[in-house]
This record gives structure tokens, sequence and C-alpha cells, in this order.
């Protein structure tokens, strides 16, 4: 019995990232015999892509390592890593992951960090659109009410936390030329966000990471604010919303619920 069209795909695609495989049967040239010299032009066509389009989606991690150290980590995450989505510009999301594992790399214990910001740059760029609240959104809300609304972040708000200073090594690789290390080596929390045409990475001071994580659950203000004040006794809610809404990382406020409320009392 023949192989169904399933198989030969599967075959297919495993042959195709692996160069140890035999070429599949099925897969025949113009006089209906295995081609193994064509099939081997496709396939290194088709992983030269896939190089190609790691490099294009983490250029700091290649400059960190050097071109040929990365096409080589790249290979390998290839061939264990077959994109699952036509979508070149998402491929390489376990990227990071892989680096993080990958024995030959250890000696840059913070490559695996850099991957994730230029990850979470990538999917900032591509993420949908929408319009941030003004900046003077804040200006008639007494704090009393902001502390029970909600605020729904931009779609393309992305949080890292590392123990390495990578938003300062990131910033520094955004130029050419010679880099200098940073001067504090220490861990750094980030937003990486795209409120309008450009991705902005923005340092973010103490509990800050904390505050918008919890945010991004959809708890209200004080609640985000409790979180954030575990790890600094003295932070401050309303200064820190009102950053977020200057950098353009909320598209609404929400305070009907506390409005409705107050409506209910009355009444």
């Amino acid at each position: 019995m023949p192989p169904s069209l399933a198989e030969v795909q599967d075959a297919f695609a495993a042959a195709l990232l692996d160069p140890g495989r035999a070429v599949p049967a099925a897969v025949t040239g113009p006089d209906g015999a295995v081609d193994a010299k064509r099939f081997g032009v496709y396939r290194n066509n088709v992983v030269h892509g896939l190089v190609t389009a790691l490099e294009a989606r983490f250029p700091v991690t290649v400059r960190l390592v050097g071109t040929e150290f990365f096409r080589a980590m790249a290979h390998v995450f290839v061939a264990e890593h077959p994109p699952t989505s036509p979508i070149l510009i998402t491929y390489g999301d376990e990227f990071p992951r892989f680096v993080e594992g990958f024995a030959p790399a250890r000696s840059v214990p913070y490559l695996a960090d850099i991957a994730r910001l230029e990850r979470a740059w990538s999917q900032a760029y591509n993420a949908p659109e929408a319009t941030p609240v003004a900046h003077d959104a804040l200006a008639c809300r007494e704090s009393a009410r902001l502390e029970r609304a909600r605020l729904t972040l931009h779609p393309s708000l992305r949080l890292l936390r590392s123990e390495y200073p990578v938003a300062t090594i990131w910033s520094a690789h955004q130029v050419a030329g010679e880099v200098s290390p940073p001067a504090a080596w220490q861990g750094e929390d980030a937003v990486i966000l795209r409120p309008r045409a450009e991705v902005r990475v923005h340092l973010l001071p103490p509990a800050a990471f904390d505050f918008i994580a919890a945010l991004a659950t959809g708890v209200m203000v004080h609640d985000a604010a409790d979180t954030a004040r575990r790890r600094c006794a003295d932070f401050d809610a309303g200064y820190h919303v009102q950053g977020l809404v200057d950098i353009g990382a909320v598209v609404s406020i929400d305070d009907s619920r506390q409005e409705a409320a107050q409506r209910k009392v009355i009444l």
C-alpha cells in the first residue's frame, strides 16, 4: 500500500531539516527516480532562509556572539524547532529558551535575556494598533477614583525582568561601532512598547514591573499598587499611572463600575 499524502508530507518535512535523513522515496525527479542533488539544494535554501530570518529578528544577539557562531547555533535550533507557521516574522519564539540551554553560549550568560528582549521587540512591532489615552486623561480624576479604576494596557506592551543590564546592553548596540560595557552591572526591568510608529524600550524603576504585570491581569489600580508595595513600600501608584499614560501604555481607564455603585447608593 503506497504511503498517504500526510505520510509523504511528514517525511518530506523531517528530511528537509535533518541532513542525516535520506531523501524520501516518494520525492522523485522528472525521470521518476529519487534526486538527492535537487533535494539537497532545496534543503539548503530552506535552512538558509530560516537562519536568515533568525538573524533579522535577533540582530543584537548576532553582534554579541558574532555571525559565524550565531549561524552555527541557529542551524542547531532550526533542526530542533521547525516552523509551525508560514509567517516567518513569528519564527523563533522558542529561540531565547534554546539559547539558555545551548552549552557553547554559556560564556555569555545574559545572551538568552537579550534574545528575550529582541523577541519582545518584534512582538511589539507586529502587535495590533491601538490609540493611547491623552496625556491629560488623569487631570479630572480624583486619586480615590483612580485607585478603583482598571486600566487597559496597549496590546503591544511586553515586560522583561532580567538579573543582567540587558536593556542597557541592547540600547548600546543600536548604533554601529565599538560598544562600552554598562557602567553598573545590575539587573534591570524593562517595558517594550509601540504606542505609535516606533517600538520603544523603557527602563523601569523599582516595583514598576510588578505593578504593570498586576494591571495586565485586570485588577484595580489599588490592588496592583499593593502588589508593588511588597517590593517597594513607598510605591506611588498615581505617579506610575501617569508615567504609563505619558509613554502611551494605557488605551483606556475604566472607572464605570465605581460610578455605577455611587449612583446605586444615591438612588
